[in-house]
């Protein structure tokens, strides 16, 4: 009988790790689609260890459903691929949640957020060691090429929902574009790169793929969507100083487009504002950044355990990578140059170290840059998705929450024109 379950068990995990970022099991078990409301306690003291036990998050915690409407709507359970509407897939009372794989725009009440800051209390008592927080931190990029080695090209699902999302991308991939330069930043194994080429139409486009991880970068060469003559794949740490913090074969101000899917979140806080002036730098000035990453209060967050918590939200996964969960303000902040980071400081020989190196320096103008000197971009659109997945077959559900952004480098000639 055990032997029978394996197999299902690995094509249950198959599914979750199809659904997931960078997680899998983080999920909670419902063994029926109704709970019993009949007790006046708070519903976290009530749940029984079973529950607890189960996956860390106890399944009678339920999601937050939008009052029904009067006149059934048949087009709220269709899907929807409008920009940053993250969906029109609403959860009514009286729905069957297992009836579809996802639910859109779900909210949690207040016994699921007494639930999370229960688990973020636990995660602050038991932080990672001294020895441990230093080893993640001295060599991130060991981290990385270790998950790469073992993951290859097959752990994430490839990201065919980006110019949905994004329209700019259909706009550049498109016949007789022109030229456009696309860079992509935390490339991976090309989950994003690949997708984009696949589509694309127009001759003069060039993907510029850089991951920090060697062995990312290798399984993108070595990959047969892999071509030369308009992608090319490097090494190149975003947050990168001196001659390093511009990518491989671009200057200053050449990009259109930059993507950043699940990279952010990878950094250090004290690396955001050293990696948003490298962005600043190597975009066009009306460049734009594409943005997702992890939400506060994301699933994945609240599972971390002992010895996993860096300092707040900023965690170290089981495989050593780490990851950062953003508030919707605080993201903002960070980009439009409004939130005080400690950042990594440019060597004070930057021109002479760039010289020697022969890369191009980076090239933050004043018109860009906050008085005290961090990198400042113009907000096209911010929103947070706030998602319910599920598993029909085995009744799981996964809140998760993730969010989206377009920032635009202002152009110069009118800031020139202001001052």
């Amino acid at each position: 009988m055990e032997a029978e379950e394996k197999p299902m068990r690995r094509r249950n995990r198959q599914q979750l790790s199809n659904a997931m970022e960078h997680m899998r099991f983080a999920v909670t078990y419902d063994p029926k689609s109704t709970i019993s409301a009949s007790t006046d306690q708070p519903l976290v003291d009530t749940l029984t260890l079973s529950e607890q036990d189960a996956y860390g998050v106890p399944a009678s915690l339920q999601p937050v459903r939008n009052p029904r409407e009067r006149r059934e709507d048949s087009s709220n359970h269709l899907k929807r691929t409008d920009p940053f509407q993250f969906g029109s897939r609403y959860l009514q009372e009286g729905d069957d949640i297992f009836a579809f794989n996802a639910w859109d725009h779900v909210e949690t009440d207040g016994a699921y957020a007494e639930f999370a800051e229960l688990q973020y209390a636990r995660q602050r008592e038991a932080p990672v060691s001294d020895f441990n927080r230093n080893r993640f931190n001295a060599d991130p990029a060991k981290w990385w090429n270790q998950f790469y080695g073992s993951n290859s090209a097959n752990f994430f699902k490839n990201r065919k929902w980006l110019q949905q999302e994004f329209p700019i991308l259909k706009e550049v991939t498109k016949a007789g574009a022109g030229k456009q330069v696309l860079l992509e930043v935390g490339a991976g194994a090309g989950n994003t790169a690949f997708p984009i080429l696949r589509e694309n139409e127009n001759e003069e486009l060039r993907v510029h793929a850089c991951d920090f991880s060697q062995k990312a970068v290798e399984v993108m060469r070595k990959s047969e969507h892999y071509n030369e003559k308009i992608m090319r794949a490097d090494v190149w740490d975003v947050a990168g100083t001196g001659g390093n913090a511009l990518p491989p074969g671009l200057e200053p101000g050449s990009v259109d487009v930059v993507l950043m899917i699940f990279i952010f979140s990878a950094l250090a806080p004290d690396q955001w504002a050293q990696a948003v002036r490298n962005i600043l730098s190597v975009l066009k000035p009306g460049g734009q950044v594409l943005f997702r990453d992890y939400g506060r209060g994301d699933l994945s967050q609240i599972r971390f355990k002992r010895e996993r918590w860096m300092q707040e939200n900023f965690y170290v996964r089981g495989d050593g990578t780490r990851v950062y969960f953003f508030d919707k303000d605080e993201l903002e902040q960070i980009w439009t140059g409004g939130l005080s980071r400690p950042s990594i400081d440019l060597p004070k020989d930057t021109a002479t170290q760039t010289e020697k190196e022969g890369c191009p320096k980076a090239d933050a103008t004043a018109d860009n840059l906050r008085a005290d000197g961090g990198p400042s971009f113009d907000v096209e659109n911010i929103g947070v998705d706030r998602r319910m997945l599920v598993n029909r077959q085995r009744r799981l559900k996964m809140y998760r929450v993730w969010l989206q952004a377009v920032f635009r480098r202002p152009i110069q000639e009118q800031n020139s024109t202001e001052a």
